[in-house]
């Protein structure tokens, strides 16, 4: 499996959300919808994306941004331009519902007025959906060009968000995976690209083999020794080799990696922590209770529990 299939695998848009932004300048919108992840691409016109603690970065017709929910934004004609709107949850929309206008703006998942400004954007609805590992692995604010590009055009999205047809929430949902796996394509093509060490050693030919070993089976009692004989290598030739490419030790890298399908499981699931812990390699609850404190700084019990702000808008951008 290729380092993008790696790190979509558990990754599938379901009830994806989709709003279409109809703007006159000056424009400029907080957004603030809660949604873990957010694909925005300009229809008509261009735009700035505004991270709080980074750099405006251009957008272009038919370029994508991937944005992350814990980087708090605006989008703008202008960077200088100060928000007049804040977008929430209740702003999206499934399908070709609702038509409002606020502050000079119309809203709408309809047809878009001529020669304004068109920002469509899709939002991942809830987090349980979406890998950490994935979420960990991105940068705050990614945008990627529509030059030479495989995504859906900003205009397919477009017409397929402003009619109402049977299995529209589904081929919404697909449209949103593919827009991701795009940007994600284009952005590991990139040789200047920052991708996380793990990504990249996934095409070595001795780590991204050791790599797939501990994700295909984590429950596995796994010692060094024990993955340097199924690579092929030497138990020092692939600890060296595995620290230098990953960044850290092989135990270190699959402590995280199961202590991260336990707190999708802990989720998603109504499974005792007994046994999700022997799911992901842990023998007993209390041993996966211990890993888990010492790697997320809570107890597997505590992160369980709904958050009580998922999906929901926050002034702040949060």
């Amino acid at each position: 499996m290729d380092a993008v299939s790696e790190m979509l695998a558990g990754v599938r848009a379901r009830g994806a959300v989709f709003r279409q932004v109809i703007m006159q300048p000056p424009w400029a919108l907080r957004m603030a919808s809660g949604a873990p992840l957010t694909l925005a691409t300009m229809l008509r016109g261009r735009a700035w994306i505004v991270p709080d603690q980074h750099e405006p970065v251009s957008l272009g017709i038919g370029d994508i941004a991937v944005v992350r929910g814990d980087a708090p934004y605006a989008v703008a004609d202008d960077p200088a331009t100060a928000p007049s709107l804040v977008v929430t949850s209740a702003d999206y929309c499934p399908g070709a519902e609702g038509l409002e206008h606020a502050s000079g703006l119309a809203r709408t998942c309809g047809t878009p007025a001529e020669g304004a400004a068109v920002l469509v954007s899709g939002a991942f609805e809830r987090r349980g959906e979406l890998s950490e590992r994935l979420l960990q692995a991105l940068p705050a604010v990614l945008v990627v060009t529509a030059e030479g590009s495989s995504y859906p055009s900003a205009e397919m999205v477009a017409e397929e968000v402003a009619r109402d047809r049977p299995g529209q929430q589904m081929v919404l949902d697909r449209l949103l995976d593919l827009m991701l796996v795009s940007a994600l394509r284009s952005w590991f093509d990139n040789p200047e690209a920052n991708a996380p060490p793990w990504c990249r050693a996934l095409d070595d030919p001795v780590v991204g083999i050791a790599l797939r070993l501990l994700h295909d089976t984590p429950a596995r009692p796994w010692t060094v020794a024990d993955l340097a004989a199924k690579v092929g290598v030497s138990r020092a030739a692939l600890a060296r080799r595995f620290t230098a490419l990953v960044g850290e030790p092989p135990m270190a890298y699959l402590a995280d990696w199961r202590i991260t399908l336990a707190a999708d499981l802990l989720r998603e699931t109504d499974h005792s922590v007994a046994t999700i812990a022997r799911q992901v390699g842990y023998a007993n609850a209390f041993a996966l209770s211990v890993a888990f404190k010492r790697l997320r700084g809570t107890r597997p019990s505590d992160h369980r529990r709904p958050e009580p702000a998922q999906w929901r808008a926050g002034t702040d951008g949060r």
